[in-house]
């Protein structure tokens, strides 16, 4: 069989691998995106119960491919975010920090929201509608590469149903427990943090007027998203609630009157009445960080080069800077007739992304560390900490930036160009 020919090929269809695909293809690269599973499956309900944050930058991104518009009125805006400290009682201390996106400083007018909370399934759809518009890219799902042969000027791939395809570049966008990062030997710092986040949907009384809340309970951060209304007007906010793994095999384990007491009182009472609606997610925790991002003619992006913890809820916008500056990258190559897959050029992208992501990675895991434990004196220690920085309105906004995303050297799709 001849082999069909693109300039990258990517392993790994979900929203990093996704995305990276339409980013390319509207680049103007003839793109491969290969996935085990169908595509049309990663949008159903039960597929994936979790929200994403997108951050200010991200959005910018969103909007320059034509992702945002489908999504728009699906996301709810964060305006503010609140985290506090709080014991085994789920009570909140006196100290707090407060974040409003009106004081980001990210030009005028303000901007409309440091962020948007959007349902995994709804991203998914998006930006597979625009994947199924983009002539430039073949989507080849269900299929798998089964063998992977890399060479000094080219990739040959062997697909499961016998497709062969050669590539300048192929990217891994796996996920943490993907095959090609190992099979290239990339090593990786990787270790279980003995957590168990519990996602699902709340219900409550009252509205969360777009406010987005992070408490420190002992055993883990027990965040509160907004979400957009349901459709019969309910208040609704997504739930990532870490626990130690031990006490949250038990909470799992647990009927639905018995689980949903142990979650009210972990949520407290400030949005009157909660309940939870749908099903139980359950996603153990670990880090992971490659040692490099780049091996010769493949280049990892997303979670296969850098796992976090959802402490902070930026992820996914990592792997957003992730997608924008390699494909900034790789244009900026094949529009100087220069190799996309060459060393040097792969070399630019590692460069610019790891000191971006080996801080955000560094900071999520000293956050868990601190503040996932009921120390006394470090307990106080970190409630002044987070009262002194709420006082201080030039700390505030240093971290407010960081989180929206704009700090550092932004690549144009972050900024809303195209490349």
């Amino acid at each position: 069989m001849d082999s069909e020919r693109f300039d990258l090929a990517i392993v790994g269809a979900g929203l990093n691998g996704s995305l990276l695909a339409l980013a390319a293809g509207e680049a103007g690269l003839r793109t491969a995106l290969v996935d085990r599973l169908p595509l049309a499956s990663m949008t159903g309900a039960d597929f994936d119960g979790r929200t994403t944050a997108i951050a200010y930058t991200s959005q910018r991104l969103f909007q320059a491919l034509g992702v945002w518009a489908d999504i728009a009125d699906l996301a709810e805006p964060i305006l503010d975010i609140r985290i506090s400290d709080a014991g085994h009682d789920g009570r909140p201390s006196p100290f707090f920090l407060h974040f409003d996106h009106r004081e980001a400083d990210a030009g005028q007018p303000p901007p409309a929201a440091m962020g948007w909370i959007v349902e995994n399934r709804f991203l998914r759809g998006a930006i597979l509608r625009r994947l199924a518009a983009c002539a430039s890219v073949e989507v080849m799902a269900p299929d798998e590469a089964v063998e992977t042969v890399r060479t000094a000027d080219k990739v040959d791939l062997t697909l499961g149903s016998g497709r062969r395809l050669v590539a300048r570049l192929v990217a891994s966008a796996e996920g943490r427990q993907g095959t090609m990062r190992e099979d290239a030997g990339i090593g990786a710092r990787a270790w279980p943090y003995n957590q168990i986040a519990i996602v699902l949907v709340a219900r409550h009384e009252l509205p969360h007027r777009g406010v987005a809340q992070e408490k420190f309970l002992p055993g883990g951060p027990f965040a509160i998203l907004p979400m957009r209304d349901s459709e019969a007007g309910e208040h609704r906010s997504s739930i990532v609630w870490t626990e130690r793994a031990s006490i949250a095999r038990r909470l799992l384990e647990l009927d639905a009157p018995r689980f949903q007491a142990e979650f009210a009182r972990r949520f407290g009472d400030f949005l009157g009445r909660v309940d939870t609606l749908g099903p139980r997610w359950s996603y153990p925790l670990q880090l992971v960080h490659a040692e490099r991002y780049i091996e010769e003619r493949l280049v990892l992006v997303g979670d296969a080069a850098h796992g976090l913890h959802p402490i902070a809820g930026q992820g996914y916008n990592l792997g957003v800077r992730d997608i924008a500056a390699l494909v900034e990258v790789l244009v900026d190559a094949k529009r100087l007739g220069l190799d996309i897959g060459a060393a040097d050029t792969l070399e630019r992208y590692a460069q610019w992304r790891r000191a971006d992501n080996f801080t955000m990675v560094a900071a999520t895991d000293l956050l868990n560390r601190l503040f996932s434990n009921d120390i006394g004196p470090l307990r106080l220690a970190r409630d002044l900490g987070l009262a002194a920085v709420n006082r201080t309105p030039p700390l505030r906004r240093f971290f407010l930036r960081h989180a929206m995303g704009l700090v550092g050297d932004l690549p144009k799709l972050i900024r809303g160009e195209r490349p």
